[in-house]
C-alpha cells in the first residue's frame, strides 16, 4: 500500500494506536504553535520589510497560493510515496522555513520565501490530516475534533510565546529561530511515531482512482460545505474588530475581544465536539452547527451593542468549531479514495474560501457596508445547511 520505509503494523493493537495518536497530536500542536508565532508578529514582519498593508497582504496571499498549489499535488505524494513519509518531511520542512521569514529584505526573495512556507504548511496540513482519519478508524470512535482542538491550543500558546518575546524585545529572527527549534525537536522526537502506519479498515483503492483527481459528484459537497464554513472563519478572524469599532461603535481594546473570544469558542467546541459527534452523528451536528452559526452571526448584525455582538461571535464559534473536523473525516473515508486524496480535494475547496472570502466581503462593504458584507456570511450558512440536508452520508472504505 505505501512506501516500505513506513514501520509496517499488521494488528493495530490499543499500544500502537495510542502511540500513533499523540504523534498526530504532535504534529497538530506543532503545526498551530508556528502558525500562532509567526501571526502575531506580522507587526514586526511588516517593519522589516519596511511595507505598508497593501504589499503585506500580497505577501499573505502569497502563502495562500502556495498552500493551495501544494493542497492537491501531496494528495498524489502521498498515496504514491507514503503519507506517513510525506508527514514527517513536510513537518520538518515547514519548521524549517518558517525561520526564514526574515532572511532577506529583498520583497523578490520574500515572495519566493513566503510561497515555499505556504508550499509545506499546505501539504503538511493535507497529509497530518490523512493520519488523523487513519487514527480515528482505528480507535473507533469520533476523535478528529480533538486534533483540531490541538491546533487551536497550539495556535494560542504560540500567540502567547509572540506577545512574551515582544514584550522582551526579542529580535524577530532570534525569536523564530527559537520557536522553530521547539517544534522541531517534537517531531524529531516524535518521528518513529509518526512513521507508524496503521493498516487500513477495509479493501485498499485501486492506485487508478487513489490519488487526486478533480473533485468526484461524492467530493464535491463536502468541499463546498467546507468552502462556506472556512469563509466564515476567515471573515470573523478578519472583520470582527473592525465590525465592533466602526458599526457597533465599541472601543479598539474591547473590539479587540471579538476574535480572541470566537477562537475560545472554535477551542470548546472542538474539544467537546468527538462526544457530540459520537452521541448526535454527524448530519445532527452539522445542521445544529449551522443553526448556532446562523444565530449567532445574525444577533450580531441586528442588535447593535457589544455585548450582543461578543455573545453572537461566541456562537458562530461554537457553530464553526466541528464543521471542518467532520468534513475531513468524511472526505478521509470516501470510498474508492485514500483518506490524503479525499482530504486534499476537499481542503484544495475549502481554503478558497478562508482566503478569497474576507476580500469579497471587504468589497460589498465597500459598495454596500460592512453589514451587508457580513450578512452574505449568512447566505453561505443557508447554503451550507441546505447541502447538509439533501447530501446523503457517504460509504466508508
Amino acid at each position: 500500500m505505501h512506501s516500505s520505509s513506513a514501520i509496517a503494523i499488521n494488528i493495530p493493537d490499543k499500544r500502537v494506536v495510542v502511540h500513533k495518536r499523540i504523534a498526530v497530536i504532535v504534529l497538530f500542536f506543532a503545526n498551530g504553535f508556528l502558525y500562532g508565532n509567526w501571526t502575531a508578529r506580522l507587526p514586526s514582519i511588516k517593519a522589516f520589510y519596511g511595507i505598508g498593508n497593501g504589499t503585506l497582504g500580497t505577501l499573505l496571499f502569497t502563502i495562500a497560493l502556495g498552500a493551495l498549489v501544494a493542497m492537491p499535488i501531496a494528495g498524489w505524494i502521498a498515496h504514491k510515496f507514503s503519507n506517513e513519509r510525506l508527514t514527517l518531511i513536510t513537518g520538518l520542512l515547514f519548521c524549517c522555513s518558517v525561520p526564514l521569514m526574515p532572511l532577506s529584505d529583498n520583497l523578490w526573495v520574500a515572495r519566493c520565501l513566503f510561497f515555499s512556507i505556504g508550499m509545506f504548511s499546505g501539504a503538511m496540513d493535507v497529509s497530518m490530516n490523512g493520519q488523523a482519519v487513519l487514527v480515528e478508524r482505528a480507535w473507533k470512535k469520533p476523535i478528529m475534533s480533538s486534533f483540531h482542538a490541538l491546533f487551536s491550543i497550539g495556535m494560542a500558546a504560540g500567540a502567547g510565546v509572540a506577545a512574551l518575546f515582544s514584550r522582551f524585545s526579542i529580535s524577530l529572527p532570534l525569536h523564530l529561530v527559537l520557536v522553530a527549534l521547539a517544534a522541531l525537536t517534537g517531531l524529531l522526537v516524535c518521528s518513529r511515531l509518526v512513521l507508524l502506519q496503521l493498516p487500513a479498515a477495509g479493501s485498499d483503492p485501486s492506485p487508478a482512482a487513489a490519488h487526486f483527481r478533480m473533485p468526484a459528484l461524492a467530493i464535491l459537497p463536502l468541499g463546498i460545505i467546507g468552502f462556506c464554513g472556512m469563509t466564515g472563519e476567515g471573515a470573523i478572524a478578519d472583520w470582527s474588530a473592525i465590525f465592533m469599532h466602526t458599526v457597533v461603535g465599541s472601543t479598539e481594546s474591547f473590539s479587540a475581544l471579538a476574535f480572541g473570544i470566537f477562537g475560545a469558542a472554535m477551542t470548546i467546541g472542538r474539544l467537546g465536539g468527538d462526544y457530540l459527534t459520537h452521541a448526535l452523528g454527524k448530519k445532527t451536528l452539522l445542521i445544529a452547527d449551522v443553526l448556532l452559526a446562523i444565530a449567532g452571526l445574525s444577533m450580531v448584525l441586528l442588535i447593535a451593542n457589544s455585548w450582543a455582538s461578543i455573545t453572537g461571535f461566541f456562537l458562530v464559534g461554537i457553530g464553526l468549531a466541528t464543521v471542518v473536523p467532520i468534513i475531513y473525516s468524511t472526505a478521509g473515508n470516501i470510498k474508492g479514495l485514500t483518506p490524503s486524496a479525499g482530504i486534499a480535494m476537499v481542503s484544495t475547496i475549502g481554503y478558497m474560501g478562508f482566503f478569497l472570502g474576507p476580500p469579497m466581503i471587504g468589497y460589498i462593504a465597500d459598495q454596500w457596508g460592512l453589514r451587508i458584507g457580513l450578512a452574505y456570511v449568512i447566505g453561505l450558512f443557508v447554503l451550507m445547511g441546505i447541502l447538509i440536508l439533501f447530501t446523503p452520508s457517504q460509504q466508508k472504505k
